[in-house]
């Protein structure tokens, strides 16, 4: 039995990470994004997964740069209370 894919497209990784369509294009010609050329120029898949692989890395990354060793956690959205 094949094993199943959870593809996702240049636009559905674009609205994840809440970039521009060609950020997308560029980190997949980089190879930093792993994904398929499928067909035309720019009809690309994604898997769920190669997605998930890279926003770690991407945390990863972001902890060495800041001079920590690993990021345990993701951050919690901060919520926007007013004073009264």
């Amino acid at each position: 039995m094949a094993p199943e894919h959870d593809f996702l497209t240049a636009n559905d990784v674009a609205e994840t990470l809440k970039v521009d369509v060609r950020v997308v294009w560029n980190l997949l010609k980089s190879g930093e994004l792993r994904g398929i050329q499928v067909g035309g120029r720019k009809l690309w898949r994604i898997e769920a997964s190669a997605l998930e692989d890279y926003i770690a890395a991407q945390y990863e990354a972001t902890a060495r740069a800041a001079g920590r060793d690993e990021i345990t956690a993701r951050p919690t959205p901060r919520s926007t209370t007013t004073a009264d």
